[in-house]
């Protein structure tokens, strides 16, 4: 057993522990943590940033799923500003924060990702896989650019702040890291039905190689739209000839519209 930690870290249950305190410190200074304000960590592990952002904060809430884990920090944390809550971060209902600060399990990484973007919260400080943090971030065009980037970009402003080696995990994962901050935000451009936008911008991605006029007629069944193939060609052709990879968020939000208003038009409609 590492003489840092009380529990020995299992891999089969994604458990990586950050132990290298240089970056626990940054993670917590990145966080500017002020002393009115709530804090909401994901994936308490054994303690080690609960434990510096307990210093910082009015209160901390650390949600952890480990039975084992879950009785040692509600030992350590009894009678302090620090509320354990047992349970799935996808499944339990979220407190309210002022912030969010995690070194996320990477398994869960999209779903628990877009669970906290439906929060009010200033901004997150938050540890992925690098390889997932380079998709949030990129830009169309980009090599790394995908349906998660123009999902998460849809809610909030990202950026990387460091990656982190994997040696600084007790034991070190198969992937290097990096932390990213997460600011939510309005979009800069309207869209009429969040839902089929995030649907068009699935199907088209699921064939990024084809031309967007093929990946809609494929992957009609994900939009839930009739006479698809109807429906391209009324579409500006331009758009209709570029692939996933080279639309902008801003294409595929006009994209979305103009499918939703061809798709009311006479027989030509949605289910569901």
């Amino acid at each position: 057993m590492d003489p840092r930690f009380s529990v020995v870290p299992d891999k089969r249950k994604d458990q990586h522990f950050l132990a290298d305190h240089n970056i626990l410190n940054r993670i917590v200074d990145f966080a500017d943590i002020q002393p009115d304000e709530t804090i909401l960590e994901i994936g308490a592990g054994p303690g080690n940033l609960t434990r510096e952002l307990s210093k910082k904060a009015k209160h901390v809430y650390t949600i952890e799923m480990d039975d084992a884990l879950v009785k040692i920090l509600e030992e350590e944390f009894r009678d302090t500003n620090v509320t354990v809550i047992h349970g799935n971060a996808l499944k339990v209902d979220f407190p309210e924060f002022d912030k969010v600060v995690a070194n996320l399990p990477y398994s869960i990484s999209s779903d628990i990702t877009f669970k906290i973007l439906r929060h009010r919260f200033k901004f997150g400080i938050l540890m992925y896989q690098k390889e997932f943090a380079l998709r949030m971030v990129s830009k169309v065009g980009e090599e790394e650019y995908s349906r998660l980037s123009v999902h998460v970009q849809h809610f909030a402003d990202v950026k990387i702040l460091m990656k982190v080696s994997r040696r600084a995990f007790v034991p070190p994962p198969e992937v290097e890291s990096a932390v990213i901050k997460i600011t939510p935000r309005p979009a800069a451009y309207s869209v009429k039905d969040e839902d089929f936008f995030m649907k068009l911008v699935t199907a088209a991605f699921v064939q990024r190689r084809k031309r967007l006029k093929n990946a809609i007629v494929n992957g009609a069944h994900i939009m839930g739209l009739k006479n698809a193939k109807k429906i391209v060609t009324l579409l500006p052709r331009d758009i209709m000839e570029k692939r996933a990879e080279m639309t902008s968020p801003e294409e595929f939000a006009a994209l979305s519209d103009t499918i939703m208003e061809l798709a009311k038009d006479g027989n030509k409609d949605l289910q569901g």
